[in-house]
This record gives C-alpha cells, structure tokens and sequence, in this order.
C-alpha cells in the first residue's frame, strides 16, 4: 500500500496514455508494436495505481477522431480492445476491480459491442475500484449527448443546472477527476474528459506511455499529494 495517507490519495486518476506510436518509431518498431506495449503497460500501472488505495482509474485509449488513422492501425487498435475485454478482464476481476467502457457506440462492429457488454457484466461486482476504459470517446460529444438527454426526459430550462449534467454523463457515478496524466510531453486534453477536468490537477511527464513504469505510479501520487486544491477558494 501506499505510504501517502488516504486523504492525500486522488479518488480518481486519468490517463491520456499518449506516445505509443512516437515510442515504437524511435525504437524502430513498427506502430502497432507500439500500441501492443501500451496497452501492455496500462493492465500494469492500472493495477499499481489500484494497489496504492486509488477508486478510480481512467484511460483514453481510443478517441472519437482516432477514426480517421489508418485502416490497418484501427483494426489493430480495435483488436487489442477486444484482448482488452476478453482476456485483460480475467486479471481485473480477481483482483476485485469494475470495468466499464465510456464512449459511443458509432462505427463500432456488433461483435465487439457485445465482448464489451459481456466484460462490463462479469466484472460489474468488483468493490476494490472501477477502471473507465474511454473508448471511442470524445469530451464535447459526452456533454452534447447529456444535453440530448435532458431534452429527451423534457427537463425544462429553468431547471437545468450543472449538476444536472453532471447526472447525466456516461456512467455518472464515475467522478471527477482528481488527477490527469498525459504522457509524451504534449500538454493538452485532447478532449479528454471536459466535464470532469474541471478541477484537475494535472501531471505532464516528458516520458511516452511505453516508458512508463509501475514504479512512475508512487511518483505521481506524490506530485499530487504536494498540491493545494483550492477549487476557485484562498
């Protein structure tokens, strides 16, 4: 367990798991070795981060605009989601954690859907924490779909307020994010998350994703603990 106390430990840390691609070139590897290791990567440091006491773990692994790489790179990504849900999820589930898959269904193959489905179902008893998989996700397309929603249930206007939308995100038990991760030194969202970023600390580290290791975890956990949230306060 962790040595840093409960009250300093993020209830919910996310992860663009960015580099993957950039990592597998400068190591002459093809790109799709590059997404095998990140996704390899992300079962360890989810783990890690779960061991040290942490709820919720968040990981944009697949974007709504990620469509438009190339055919034989979808497929592959769209592969490893399935291993994901398939085989990934055996790990999880012993070790008491909930899967859950936040995104659209959009341009996604039925197969998939329902490998998806089945994982979130035999995983959906875990207590020890929950893993958000964002796939086939976009921040701006989840608030646009909590304000279809809204309209749909005929809420009136007066009384939409933003814990309303809060209501009616994907999966809104999922909270916000205390903690955000990017890895290769970029330092933007992407549309990760707008809702629940709100007040994030954020943590930008030079390393790609497949640099990381299990041993980044306490490291992290550190930089936030010596944060002051103040959430708009003194």
């Amino acid at each position: 367990m962790s040595e840093i106390t409960n009250t300093l430990l993020p209830r919910h840390i996310g992860f663009i798991v960015d580099g993957n691609r950039r990592w597998a070139r400068e190591h002459n590897l093809s790109t799709l070795e590059g997404h095998r290791r990140g996704f390899n990567l992300l079962r360890k440091v989810a783990h890690k981060v779960f061991d040290h006491g942490v709820e919720y773990v968040s990981a944009y692994v697949f974007s709504t605009e990620n469509w438009n790489r190339t055919e034989k790179e979808v497929d592959y990504l769209m592969g490893l989601i399935a291993r994901l849900a398939e085989k990934d999820i055996k790990s999880f589930i012993k070790r008491g954690i909930r899967v859950r898959f936040l995104g659209v269904t959009d341009r996604v193959n039925e197969k998939l859907l329902l490998t998806i489905r089945k994982c979130e179902a035999q995983s959906a008893h875990g207590t020890r924490g929950t893993l958000a998989v964002c796939f086939n996700y976009g921040g701006r397309r989840e608030i646009a779909d909590a304000c279809r929603e809204i309209i749909a249930k005929g809420i009136p206007a007066g009384e939409i307020t933003e814990q309303t939308i809060a209501e009616h995100l994907y999966d809104p038990e999922i909270p916000n994010i205390d903690l955000m991760v990017r890895t290769s030194g970029e330092q933007r969202l992407s549309n990760f998350m707008l809702w629940r970023c709100a007040y994030s600390e954020f943590l930008f580290l030079d390393k790609k994703w497949p640099e990381l290791t299990e041993k980044d975890v306490p490291e992290m956990l550190t930089a936030y603990a010596s944060r002051q949230r103040r959430f708009g306060g003194n």
